[in-house]
């Protein structure tokens, strides 16, 4: 059982995928701080200084409880519940660069395949039975 493990884990289709989701990761990463790092502070350079992963909407309020049990008082805080929208936001621009990026991977991959299968192949070579009739063939012209 272990040698068929061993086996079935082995194979390129297994390997393959393996190399696939960590390059993924890595990319997805890259493609995170691209976004955040250099996309968004331009786009807030054209949108007046807007930062949008600091954007909120605030549905209630951060609040300091004092709570008396037994005498004690006891202060909790209870955080603001809010909506991220701008967060959000960053979430739907990095989904459309990883898109086109994507799209760029795939169509210089798809060119490439392209001019593989353009290169014209050697004409194969005749039968031994067109041989034959071009030999009859200059054989009657003479």
């Amino acid at each position: 059982m272990l040698k068929e493990f061993k086996a079935f884990i082995m194979t390129g289709n297994v390997v393959d995928l393996a190399i696939a989701v960590i390059l993924a990761g890595a990319v997805g990463t890259v493609v995170k701080g691209f976004v955040s790092m250099i996309m968004m502070p331009l786009i807030g350079l054209f949108t007046g200084g807007a930062s949008f992963s600091d954007k909120v909407l605030e549905l209630s309020p951060a609040v300091a409880e004092v709570v008396a049990e037994n005498g004690d008082i006891i202060t909790k805080a209870v955080p603001a519940n809010v909506m991220q929208y701008g967060a959000w936001i960053d979430t739907i621009i990095n989904l459309i660069i990883v898109g086109f990026v994507l799209f760029l991977i795939v169509k210089a991959y798809n060119k490439a395949k392209k001019k593989k299968e353009e290169a014209p192949a050697a004409p194969p070579a005749p039968s031994k039975e067109e041989v034959l009739l071009g030999e009859i063939r200059d054989l009657l012209k003479k």
